[in-house]
């Protein structure tokens, strides 16, 4: 399987994606997954547990396979790193509930952690066992990815997250 480095998306102006490879169903892996990420010009990682992690300033999106034969899952879940507190969660959960109402991807959803601070997850996933289509495969992998970046976004904006980001500058920056 190979991916035309000049289809890839629109992270920098490029054209959407146009995979050129098998034309039937294909069962992707890890190492299509790298391929993408390179064309995407994004840095990436494998954890310790074997996992495909592309690191941002504020969130980590992993792309991982699970379960076997025809139920294997491709899933990419992006653990967004800001901490809310307790006390936030019913706004918190307005706002993902709004976004998951007016969006296909990624579905997020909180997470409380012991110490009482909350982190959002956002996940979409595919059903692979029986294999995709390549260019579905790359171009849902690269909305996805997207998706996971405009989530962010959108999210500093609706909780007016923008002042502490600013407050949070260097020092002798104006405000």
């Amino acid at each position: 399987m190979s991916i035309d480095p000049s289809s890839i998306p629109n992270f920098g102006g490029q054209p959407e994606p146009q995979p050129q490879g098998p034309t039937g169903p294909v069962i992707p892996d890890q190492d299509l997954v790298k391929q993408l990420l390179d064309q995407m010009e994004l840095k990436y990682v494998v954890d310790e547990e074997g996992d495909l992690a592309a690191p941002w300033e504020q969130f980590r999106t992993y792309f991982m396979f699970r379960g076997e034969g025809d139920q294997q899952v491709y899933s990419v879940r992006t653990f967004y790193d800001r901490p809310h507190a307790i006390e936030d969660k019913p706004q918190l959960l307005e706002s993902v509930d709004d976004w998951n109402r007016r969006t296909l991807w990624p579905k997020v959803y909180t997470h409380t952690h012991d110490d009482g601070t909350v982190r959002l997850i956002g996940e979409a996933q595919m059903l692979i066992g029986q294999g995709v289509g390549l260019e579905h495969f790359v171009s849902s992998t690269v909305s996805w990815v997207r998706a996971a970046i405009e989530f962010d976004r959108w999210l500093v904006e609706q909780l007016g997250l923008e002042k502490e980001i600013n407050d949070t500058g260097e020092p002798g920056e104006e405000e």
